[in-house]
């Protein structure tokens, strides 16, 4: 066993020692007894050192124990004990006990007091198996806290230290989640779990690492399920819908946000975001009827909510955002008529944001508010006060930078090359501010008629 412990620390370390097994070969062997004994179990190797080390502060699962007395022939609660003295060649460990009667165990022998014995015993294990837990009285409490903070604060902050402090919190969390605790006590860390994963998704959106995105969502998923919470469940499907749009795939933007409705909050805005979010989709794929009927059903579950958001602060749909969904709609849509109503909903989404405090005020979706804003003024041939909007963006953004943000500001530098533009001096400034803010080349058009 590799970088192994000077002196075995369990029983169960100090027979995988004499056995010469690696703690690779020791997993697979144990992989291997539990399917003899008919209940197939795995262990990593990080998991079965901790066994080894003995903190696990008392036995593993019932059947973990009986694989491994199946391998070792001694009891559970000797294997998760002290290491054994060696036996003396010849002494009494190494004779076996037999019945008085000329030393030979005969059928007369009761048996049957054994197996009662084993099955109290058996009994009693369980009973402690299952009262014990690694989740102190305070530290669920303390999860929730610190996942509430962060999702509060995450609008407002630079995304990447918080992605760090989210995926430590995150860790913890899966350690947890190896050992045991009640069933209670799992299902709210499996729910905690979920909502760090499914803003570690956002965040790697808002960092440009779609595909690392979608992984994170996935998980957090999983999670939602495993804690049987449908609006952990609507949201991250709202997520995954998001990045699908960001990522040209409407279609399958459209499909996950449909999924998403299917599960019906215990509370709050989520299906008013997955609504609004299909809504968006929708109008990209030019389908009108499609997107009018889904920014009429985010209106109703606007008006159907029930309860606050928990824990709120990112995972909240407020009315700014909804708003400014249904302006991004219009511009895919693309009629003239359409325009104008972007430019009104974009201007009153704004307007919307910045009445919250600059401490509270999400940045980022005030500037893609702004840009829907600028690209209904391009629209419109207004350029003097598209750019206008956009200068704002690019003061604000560089506090708050966001892959989405660069997406959109990329799109009006390309739509500010049209032949209309070319001559324009604010134009061709404007392009170059923005590329040279960027840092990267033009995207393609913006929604609909905007260009």
């Amino acid at each position: 066993m590799r970088g192994t412990h000077p002196v075995p620390r369990t029983r169960v370390e100090q027979l995988v020692r004499q056995r010469r097994l690696t703690t690779q070969e020791f997993c697979a062997e144990f992989h291997a007894a539990s399917q003899r004994v008919g209940r197939p179990l795995a262990v990593s190797e990080r998991h079965a050192s901790r066994w080894f080390s003995g903190r696990l502060g008392g036995l593993p699962h019932p059947a973990t124990c009986r694989v491994l007395e199946h391998m070792f022939g001694e009891p559970a609660e000797v294997l998760f004990g002290p290491p054994q003295p060696d036996p003396v060649p010849g002494g009494p460990e190494a004779t076996s006990s037999v019945a008085a009667e000329g030393g030979v165990e005969t059928a007369t022998t009761a048996s049957w007091e054994r197996e009662i014995a084993m099955a109290a015993v058996e009994s009693a294990r369980f009973g402690q198996f299952a009262e014990q837990t690694n989740v102190g009285p305070h530290t669920l409490e303390q999860f929730r806290a610190d996942a509430a903070r962060i999702v509060a604060t995450y609008p407002t902050r630079p995304v990447y230290p918080v992605f760090v402090e989210l995926r430590e919190l995150r860790n913890r969390i899966f350690e947890l989640l190896e050992g045991r605790q009640h069933p209670r006590q799992t299902r709210e860390l499996y729910l905690v779990a979920g909502v760090l994963c499914g803003v570690l998704a956002n965040a790697s959106f808002d960092l440009g690492w779609l595909a690392a995105a979608e992984t994170q969502a996935r998980t957090a998923f999983l999670c939602a399920e495993l804690a049987g919470n449908n609006a952990l469940r609507a949201w991250i499907r709202g997520t995954q819908s998001l990045v699908a749009y960001w990522d040209e795939r409407p279609r399958m933007a459209v499909d996950l946000a449909v999924d998403g409705w299917r599960y019906l909050p215990e509370a709050g805005t989520a299906r008013v975001r997955l609504a609004a979010i299909e809504a968006r989709a929708q109008a990209r794929l030019r389908d009108r009827r499609a997107a009018e009927d889904a920014l009429r059903r985010a209106e109703q579950a606007r008006n159907e909510v029930r309860g606050e958001d928990d824990p709120g602060g990112m995972l909240a749909f407020p009315v700014a955002k909804q708003t400014f969904y249904s302006a991004t709609s219009r511009l895919w849509l693309g009629e003239q008529a359409d325009l104008v109503l972007a430019e009104q909903q974009a201007a009153e989404a704004v307007a919307l944001y910045q009445e919250d405090p600059p401490e509270h005020r999400r940045l980022g979706e005030l500037c893609l508010a702004r840009l829907d804003l600028a690209a209904a003024r391009l629209g419109r041939h207004d350029l003097e006060g598209a750019a206008e909007q956009v200068q704002e963006v690019m003061v604000m953004s560089g506090r708050r930078r966001t892959d989405s943000v660069h997406r959109r500001l990329r799109q009006v530098a390309n739509a500010l090359r049209r032949p209309h533009y070319q001559t324009s001096a604010l134009a061709l400034d404007l392009r170059d501010q923005i590329l040279t803010f960027c840092g990267a080349p033009t995207a393609p058009a913006l929604p609909g008629g905007a260009g």
